[in-house]
C-alpha cells in the first residue's frame, strides 16, 4: 500500500460518487421495472465487467468449487435481498433517504463485529459514534412526511443485509476478492432466473428508456465498475481510506436526488445526515487508533 495521491482521491470521489448515484437511478427505474427484475438486471450487467476482468487476469471463478454454498448464501444475502429490498422501499420512500439508510452500514457492521469477531469489540468511541449514528437515523424514521410503516421496514433490512453479508464474507476471506465478487455475482444470478420468470415475467413489461438507462447504468457502472474500482483503491491505499466513501454517499445521493428527482430535502434530513456522519467519524477514529 502507498500513501494517497491526487489520483487516489480522484478514485475515491469518484467511486462515492457512481454509489451515490445509484438511488436516483433506482427511482427511475422502479417507474417501469419491478424490484425482481432490477435487482437480475443489476447482477447480470454488473457481473460482465467482473467476470472479464477475471478472465484477463486469469483469476480462477470458484462459483461452483466445494464452497459453493458460501457463495450462494453469500450472493443471496449480499446481492439479491438488498437489491430487491432497496428497489422494493425506494418505490415509496424518496431515494435520498437510501443513500442515508445505507451509509450507516459500518455503524452496524461494528455492532455485528462486537459480537461475532474477536479482534472489533466495542469501545467508549465506537459506543458513543455508533449511539449518535442511530440516533440521527430515529430521528430520521419520526418524519412522517417522508417515511411511513409501509417502507420503514424494506429501507432499513436493504442495508442490515449488506452487513450481514460482508461478516459471513470473512468465511472465504482467504480468497481473490475478484474470485469471491464474480461467484457472489453467479450465483446471485442463478437464484433470481426462477424468481423474475415465475413472478414478475419482465418481457411482458415494455419499460421507458429513462428506466432501461437506469437499469443499466446500474448494473455496469454501480455494480460492476464500482466494484472494480473497489478492488483498485483497497489494493492501492487499503480498507481504512477505501472505507471514507461512507462519508461521502449519503452526501452525492442526497444532492443528486435534489437535481435529477427534484426531491425534498426537509430539515430532518439534513440532521439525520449530519448525526450519522459525525457517527462515522467516532467510529472510525476509534479504529484508526487501533491499527495505529
Amino acid at each position: 500500500m502507498r500513501q494517497p495521491k491526487l489520483i487516489d482521491y480522484t478514485l475515491l470521489l469518484i467511486l462515492s460518487l457512481i454509489w451515490g448515484s445509484a438511488f436516483f437511478n433506482i427511482k427511475i427505474a422502479t417507474e417501469s421495472l419491478g424490484p425482481i427484475t432490477i435487482a437480475f438486471l443489476r447482477v447480470f450487467f454488473g457481473s460482465i465487467p467482473v467476470l472479464l476482468l477475471c478472465f484477463y487476469k486469469k483469476i480462477k471463478i470458484e462459483a461452483f468449487s466445494k464452497d459453493w454454498y458460501w457463495f450462494a448464501i453469500i450472493g443471496f444475502i449480499n446481492l439479491v435481498l438488498p437489491f430487491f429490498l432497496i428497489a422494493y422501499g425506494i418505490k415509496s420512500v424518496q431515494s435520498n433517504l437510501a443513500a442515508i439508510l445505507m451509509s450507516t452500514t459500518p455503524l452496524s457492521s461494528t455492532v455485528l463485529g462486537h459480537f461475532f469477531t474477536k479482534n472489533e469489540k466495542f469501545n467508549f468511541i465506537k459506543t458513543f459514534g455508533i449511539l449518535i449514528g442511530f440516533s440521527g437515523i430515529i430521528y430520521l424514521f419520526s418524519d412522517n412526511f417522508l417515511i411511513n410503516d409501509n417502507n420503514f421496514f424494506s429501507a432499513l433490512l436493504g442495508s442490515t443485509c449488506y452487513v450481514i453479508g460482508g461478516v459471513l464474507t470473512l468465511k472465504i476471506s482467504n480468497k481473490k476478492n475478484e474470485n469471491v465478487t464474480g461467484s457472489i455475482l453467479i450465483w446471485a444470478i442463478i437464484i433470481l432466473i426462477p424468481l423474475v420468470s415465475f413472478i414478475e415475467k419482465p418481457w411482458h413489461t415494455i419499460p421507458s428508456i429513462e428506466s432501461s438507462i437506469s437499469v443499466v447504468y446500474l448494473g455496469f457502472v454501480s455494480t460492476g465498475l464500482a466494484w472494480l474500482l473497489r478492488f483498485r483503491i483497497l489494493k492501492n491505499n487499503g480498507l481504512i481510506f477505501q472505507s471514507q466513501v461512507s462519508y461521502l454517499i449519503p452526501i452525492f445521493g442526497i444532492i443528486l436526488s435534489y437535481i435529477f428527482l427534484d426531491e425534498i430535502i426537509t430539515d430532518k434530513v439534513l440532521a439525520s445526515l449530519l448525526a450519522v456522519l459525525v457517527g462515522l467519524y467516532f467510529v472510525k477514529k476509534a479504529g484508526n487508533k487501533k491499527t495505529t
